[in-house]
């Protein structure tokens, strides 16, 4: 009988996963990650992990099942925490929730979860596993999830064939409303629990609060930039190589505070990002302003007029080498080698058509149709089919 770890997260996913694999014959043991406890940072005085942990505990009795809490918050400040300040402090945004999935979900907890006699690791995610056989070779396939609303396959884009291997979805073939409906069939607490918002770790957070702890708010200029900007009008000139089209398309506007008029003040460009439009707390514009670049060097906030601004939109990305990703090794381009995908910058965001270009220093992404707000640190993931074959950050 082969042995499962499931990550129970006191959510309904995890709690239907568990079940699933209880009755597909596995060995299922119940296990909690505790990542984050400093309540110093959390909104209301609610102390979302417990409750968690006891609906966790709740269901693994209710299963039957052995049910144990591991602390991670050690890891998760070394690896999620800190890495988040210092992409935030170079002007970058992160995405917290892929990188507790590759760093904390498949590989501290994946090895607690190994060095338990498991012959897997499952959790609630709506994604799908499947494997083929190539060239002799097993090969596991990232898939998207049976529910298109909820398809989380993009949290999972940072994964390697190792880390697949040991890792099972249950959910993934079903839809939400069949989930929620087999929780209820087997009464399981969880089973009309509202979805978790926020970050992964840290429950209700606001996240400009959380960052102050450690980056210190200045005040800065926000300043606006007009539509008509000349620089928006730019030609496209002849290029000599396809190197040099690629780079022009993908090179950001770069802004000089005499390009606009300020329009207000702001505590700390490193709490805003790309495409933002809340926080801003500028009135008076006919349209809202948006931020469509970040200056953390001069601590200036550029803004724009409305979700169509031409300030907000790019055809092109880069993604360096070193923080490039394929889920699929075997599909590795080689420098000059171009692939067409699907791929999307965001979680949620309908995928695009894009082509892939290799070059020695990394690769170009080119959509189809331009992008709003691609916003350095972020994950870009591309897609064949409905497979996941491989992520980069933006650089």
């Amino acid at each position: 009988m082969k042995r499962v770890i499931v990550g129970l997260s006191g959510g309904v996913d995890s709690s239907v996963a568990a079940y699933l694999l209880k009755e597909q014959g596995y060995e299922v043991i119940g296990l909690f990650m505790k990542n984050w406890h400093d309540d110093s940072v959390t909104v209301s005085d609610e102390c979302p992990w417990l409750d968690d942990s006891n609906d966790a505990l709740l269901v693994a009795e209710k299963l039957g099942i052995p049910f144990q809490t591991v602390d991670l918050s050690e890891e998760y400040k070394e690896r999620i925490v800190d890495y988040m300040f210092n992409e935030y402090e170079k002007g970058r945004t992160p995405n917290p929730d892929v990188l507790c999935n590759r760093e904390i979900k498949f590989d501290v907890f994946l090895k607690i979860a190994l060095s338990l006699g498991a012959d897997y690791v499952a959790t609630g995610h709506y994604c799908r596993k499947d494997t083929v056989i190539k060239d002799g070779k097993e090969v596991h396939r990232l898939l998207e999830g049976k529910d298109p609303n909820k398809d989380q396959s993009y949290f999972l884009c940072q994964l390697s064939q190792e880390q697949l291997a040991k890792t099972l979805f249950p959910v993934g073939e079903l839809l939400k409303p069949e989930v929620r409906d087999i929780a209820k069939a087997q009464d399981l607490v969880t089973a009309n629990k509202k979805d978790s918002q926020g970050l992964c770790f840290i429950g209700k957070v606001r996240l400009p609060e959380f960052l102050q702890q450690k980056l210190q708010p200045k005040q800065g200029n926000i300043v606006e930039i007009s539509p008509s900007e000349k620089k928006y009008q730019r030609e496209r000139p002849q290029f000599a190589s396809k190197r040099d089209e690629l780079e022009f398309l993908s090179n950001k506007y770069s802004y000089d505070i005499n390009d606009g008029k300020v329009v207000g003040k702001h505590q700390g460009a490193h709490y805003y990002t790309k495409g933002q439009r809340k926080g801003l707390a500028v009135g008076g514009t006919p349209e809202p302003l948006f931020v469509i670049e970040t200056d953390v060097k001069t601590n200036t906030i550029y803004t724009g007029q409305g979700k169509r601004h031409p300030g907000l939109y790019r055809k092109a990305l880069f993604i360096a080498k070193e923080e490039l990703h394929w889920v699929r090794d075997d599909l590795k381009l080689a420098v000059d080698e171009e692939l067409e995908v699907m791929a999307r910058i965001r979680y949620r965001q309908p995928l695009d058509k894009a082509t892939l270009y290799m070059v020695d220093s990394g690769v170009y992404v080119v959509f189809e149709n331009d992008q709003s707000a691609i916003t350095e640190g972020q994950f870009v993931a591309w897609y064949i089919e409905d497979e996941l074959v491989g992520s980069g950050v933006i650089s």
